[in-house]
């Protein structure tokens, strides 16, 4: 601390005229007596992680052993008890039993304090839109969670990337730094959406460079409809192959009768709307049904070659017959 610095202090006694404040206790060899005032004013304590024991870990504050459950030794699930060990936290005595020889620590409810003072810093400087550091601090099978200086947002799985992710281990891990958009803000709900995908350039702002009409491209299949076939040409561009351009001419039922999932093709790009995000394939050698229907509306070709009379009994018939008329 430096001259002029706030401190936040707790009195502990006077003696001789004069007051006795500290900001914790534990550190050397505080007796039962302080850590006892301590349990009884809120006092917050110094103590060192020293191993894992059953149900949590064990703590030495000032000299004395004491307990700290893994649910209170933070604000998150303790997913790997070796972060913890051999540090010096801050701590609560929240039970004070058998003379010293009982006590139960929780650095959770020191870590509750200082982030209930952060998050309401947080409230008058956030504002949705707003970019923003953050460190991943849990990954789930939903999305991650980052923590943004005090309080803890959600990136959902649909906001990790422009194309489809199955598995949020694919684009972050914990402890990770990252920036981020605020998508929403709901603080009575405490409830935070961020987004990280809208940090990385939209592939739709240059796809009519990347995919013009007519052009040749690979793509693969990434999920059937009854409908149609999506295919993904690049990560967050897919293009919709329609079941009535599929078969190659032959009417089908459904596109898994002529495509399967993961399959790659190469396919034509038919048209593009950027703005409602669409793009429509045909395959490589699709021709138009009205082109085929030319074609078969038009006549055979003439053959030069001499057309029969037939065989000499066709022709004796043909004669009586004309006698009888």
């Amino acid at each position: 601390a430096q001259v002029g610095d706030r401190l936040q202090v707790f009195f502990l006694a006077s003696r001789g005229g004069e007051m006795q404040f500290t900001m914790r206790l534990g550190g050397g060899h505080s007796g039962s007596r302080e850590l006892e005032e301590a349990f009884q004013t809120g006092i917050p304590v110094s103590g060192k992680v020293t191993g894992e024991v059953k149900g949590g870990f064990s703590v030495t504050i000032g000299g004395q052993r004491a307990f700290c459950p893994y649910s209170q030794m933070d604000i998150r699930k303790v997913e790997n008890a070796e972060d913890y060990l051999e540090k010096t936290l801050i701590f609560k005595i929240i039970e004070y039993g058998n003379q010293g020889r009982n006590i139960i620590l929780s650095a959770r409810a020191v870590r509750e304090e200082q982030r209930q003072q952060e998050r309401e810093a947080l409230q008058q400087r956030l504002e949705e839109g707003m970019q923003i550091s953050g460190v991943v601090t849990s990954i789930r099978d939903f999305g991650a969670f980052v923590d943004i200086g005090g309080v803890d947002g959600l990136i959902p799985l649909s906001e990790l990337a422009w194309g489809q992710t199955d598995r949020v281990e694919d684009v972050l891990s914990r402890n990770q730094q990252v920036e981020v958009v605020i998508k929403r803000l709901d603080w009575e709900s405490n409830k935070i959406s961020l987004s990280l995908r809208d940090t990385l350039p939209n592939p739709w702002d240059s796809v009519l460079e990347r995919y013009p009409v007519g052009s040749l491209c690979q793509g693969k299949v990434s999920r059937l409809a009854e409908f149609g076939a999506f295919v993904t040409l690049e990560p967050g561009i897919d293009g919709l192959l329609h079941i009535s351009k599929l078969g190659a001419g032959r009417r089908i039922r459904h596109p898994r009768e002529v495509v399967e999932l993961g399959q790659t093709l190469t396919v034509k790009i038919e048209s593009v709307d950027s703005t409602q995000k669409r793009i429509a394939l045909v395959p490589e050698d699709f021709t138009p049904k009205e082109n085929v229907a030319k074609e078969e509306s038009m006549p055979l070709p003439t053959s030069k070659e001499p057309v029969s009379m037939g065989t000499l009994g066709d022709l004796l018939k043909k004669s009586q017959l004309a006698k009888k008329r």
